[in-house]
C-alpha cells in the first residue's frame, strides 16, 4: 500500500512507512526527488541507505541517468529453479551436498581457475569497454560464473509442497564496480553536476558521448550478469544431478530478473529512463522472486501490474542495519541459533549477513500487495554463502 509521504522535489510514492526509514536514507530521498531530470521516484518496502540513491527505489528520469541510481553490481539479480526432487529424496545431512556445491562455484573474492566456456558473444565487445576495464580481462572472466560475497547467495530450498527448489542471487562481481566507478568519476566533473546537493548522484545526459558510454558499458555489464547467473545454475543442476543420479532429477526455471539496472520505458504516456537499485520489475503476470535473508526463505511472486510503482516490487528484505552494526550487535552463537536447521557456514565470515540484520520479511511482502501476488512460499535448508 502507498503511505503517506512528506518529501518535496517531484512525485514521490512509498511502499514504506516514512517513520521506519532511517533519516540518512529520507535524505537521500529528498535530494533524488530535488533533481530537474526526475519526473518521478517509487520507494519500495525493503528501502534502505545506499551509495548516492537508496537501494530499494525506482527512479524515473527524463533524458538523463545516474549511475549511481544503479549502484555498482550492474545487473544483480536472482535465478528462481524448480527441480522433479521431494524433501523425501534428501539426506538427512546436507552438508556433503553444499561442500560439492562450494566447491563447483568459487565464493567470496575468488574466481573459476580457468574461464569457463560463455561463448563468443559476450566478449565481442569487451575491447569496447573503457581502459581499466580491459586491463583485468582474466580476472573478469574466471570471475564470471563465480558467486561473490555480501548477500549474494545459493540456495536449496523447499515448499509448502516439499518440493525442491534452488535459487541463487548474484552480480556483476569486479567488472560492475569497475564500470560504474569509472563514469559515477567522470560524471562528477560535469558542469552540470558542480552544484548538486550531492554529487554522488552525478547524472549523464541524453545526447552526450559520456551517456553513450555509460549506457554502452551499463548494458554490457547487464549481459555479463545475467550469463553469470546462467552459468551457476548450470554448475547448480550438475552438482544436484551427480547426487540425485538415481532419481535423474529435471530442472524447471520460474523466475530470473535483474534487480540492479536500466532501461527506457513508456511512464505516464513518456519515454522515460527507468533506473531500479534494489526492485524488480512487476508487469501483470511477470514472475520474481523476492528473498529474505540466510535462514529466513523466500518468496516466488507474480506482478500485478501497478502502473502506480512504475511496474516495480521489492528485491529483498532489505537490511535494517549496516554490516558493521550486525557484526558489533551480534555474535556467531546467535548466528547460530538464527539459521537453526540450515545447512551454512555459521562463522565470523558470514556474521554481517545473519538474519538479524534485515527487516522482517513477512512485513515487506505485506507492505505490497497491491504490487505482486504471493506463489509460492519458499524455506530455506541449504545456504552457500562466500
Amino acid at each position: 500500500m502507498v503511505f503517506p509521504v512528506t518529501l518535496s522535489g517531484t512525485s514521490t510514492l512509498m511502499w514504506a512507512r516514512e517513520s521506519e526509514i532511517e533519516p540518512e536514507a529520507l535524505a537521500q530521498l529528498r535530494n533524488i526527488s530535488a533533481l530537474p531530470w526526475v519526473h518521478g521516484v517509487r520507494v519500495m518496502p525493503d528501502v534502505h541507505l545506499g551509495k548516492g540513491a537508496t537501494i530499494g527505489s525506482v527512479i524515473a528520469m527524463k533524458d538523463a541517468v545516474s549511475p549511481n541510481a544503479v549502484g555498482v553490481d550492474i545487473g544483480c539479480g536472482m535465478i528462481g529453479v524448480l527441480t522433479s526432487l521431494t524433501a523425501t529424496d534428501l539426506p538427512d545431512d546436507l552438508a556433503g551436498l553444499r561442500h560439492d556445491i562450494e566447491r563447483a562455484i568459487p565464493t567470496g573474492w575468488h574466481g573459476h581457475r580457468d574461464p569457463l566456456d560463455a561463448g563468443a558473444d559476450l566478449w565481442q565487445e569487451f575491447d569496447s569497454l573503457h581502459a581499466g576495464v580491459q586491463r583485468n580481462e582474466s580476472k573478469i572472466r574466471k570471475q564470471l560464473g563465480s558467486l561473490g560475497g555480501g548477500n549474494h547467495f545459493v540456495e536449496v530450498c523447499l515448499d509448502d509442497n516439499d518440493r525442491v527448489w534452488l535459487q541463487l542471487h548474484s552480480g556483476s562481481r569486479a567488472v560492475g564496480k569497475m564500470i560504474a566507478e569509472w563514469h559515477v568519476s567522470k560524471a562528477k566533473d560535469l558542469e552540470h553536476n558542480l552544484t548538486l546537493p550531492d554529487r554522488d548522484l552525478a547524472v549523464f545526459l541524453s545526447g552526450t558521448s559520456e551517456m553513450d558510454a555509460y549506457m554502452h558499458d551499463l548494458q554490457w555489464a547487464q549481459r555479463y550478469a545475467a550469463q553469470s547467473r546462467a552459468q551457476m545454475m548450470r554448475l547448480l543442476q550438475d552438482v544436484v544431478r551427480r547426487h540425485f543420479a538415481d532419481l535423474d532429477p529435471t530442472f524447471e526455471q520460474v523466475a530470473n530478473v535483474h534487480h540492479n539496472y536500466v532501461q527506457h520505458e513508456n511512464v505516464d504516456g513518456q519515454d522515460l529512463i527507468v533506473t531500479r537499485k534494489g526492485a524488480i520489475r512487476a508487469t501483470e503476470g511477470m514472475y520474481g522472486l523476492i528473498p529474505g535473508s540466510m535462514g529466513t526463505g523466500s518468496y516466488i511472486v507474480k506482478g500485478l501490474g501497478n502502473p502506480l510503482s512504475y511496474y516495480s516490487a521489492s528485491h529483498g528484505a532489505g537490511r535494517k542495519m549496516s554490516r558493521n552494526a550486525a557484526k558489533r550487535t551480534y555474535t556467531t552463537a546467535d548466528l547460530a541459533a538464527q539459521t537453526a536447521g540450515v545447512e551454512c557456514r555459521k562463522d565470523e565470515g558470514v556474521l554481517d549477513e545473519i538474519p538479524g540484520a534485515y527487516k522482517n520479511l513477512e512485513d515487506v511482502i505485506a507492505a505490497q500487495t497491491d504490487l505482486i501476488e504471493v506463489v509460492v512460499r519458499l524455506r530455506t535448508i541449504l545456504c552457500v554463502k562466500g
